[in-house]
C-alpha cells in the first residue's frame, strides 16, 4: 500500500522543506508519493484509479492523531491506496470522494495543509510502531 498526497500548488519555500523533511522520516515507515497539479480541475484525472480517496476538508470529520493513528492502522489492514487530496485556496469538489477529514476547525493555507499532513502520517505511525515521538 502507498499513500499519494495529491496537492493543488507546488509547495515553496519555507514549506518546501519541512514537507522533504517529513517526507524522508516516513521512508522509514511507509511510501508516500506527492503528486502536484496547478488548478483544481485538474485533480480528478491524477486520482490513482483504485485509490481510496480522502479529501482534507475543514468540515471533515476531525481526528486527533491517535484516532488517525487507528484508522491508519485500519486502511494498512485493508491495503489499498490512500489518496489524501489538498485543494487549492478555494476549496476542490470531487465527484468521487471516500471520506472527508478535518485536522481542526480552522482554515489552513493548502501548503501549510500538506506540512500538518505528512506530519500526521508519520506521528500515526510512530503511534503504530508504539515508538515514542520526539520531534
Amino acid at each position: 500500500m502507498r499513500y499519494v498526497v495529491l496537492a493543488v500548488g507546488r509547495a515553496r519555500p519555507p514549506y518546501s522543506d519541512d514537507v522533504q523533511h517529513y517526507q524522508r522520516m516516513l521512508a522509514g515507515y511507509c511510501r508516500v508519493e506527492q503528486i502536484e497539479v496547478r488548478e483544481d480541475q485538474d485533480v480528478e484525472r491524477r486520482i490513482p484509479e483504485s485509490a481510496y480517496v480522502v479529501l482534507l476538508d475543514r468540515g471533515g470529520r476531525q481526528v486527533e492523531s491517535v484516532a488517525f493513528a487507528d484508522w491508519l492502522g485500519e486502511r494498512r489492514l485493508v491495503a489499498r491506496d490512500v489518496c489524501f487530496v489538498i485543494g487549492g485556496p478555494y476549496g476542490t469538489q470531487l465527484e468521487r470522494c471516500d471520506e472527508r477529514v478535518s485536522f481542526g476547525p480552522i482554515t489552513l493555507p493548502h501548503q501549510l495543509a500538506r506540512v500538518v499532513l505528512l506530519e500526521q502520517l508519520y506521528r500515526g505511525h510512530k503511534i503504530l510502531a508504539r515508538e515514542p515521538y520526539h520531534h
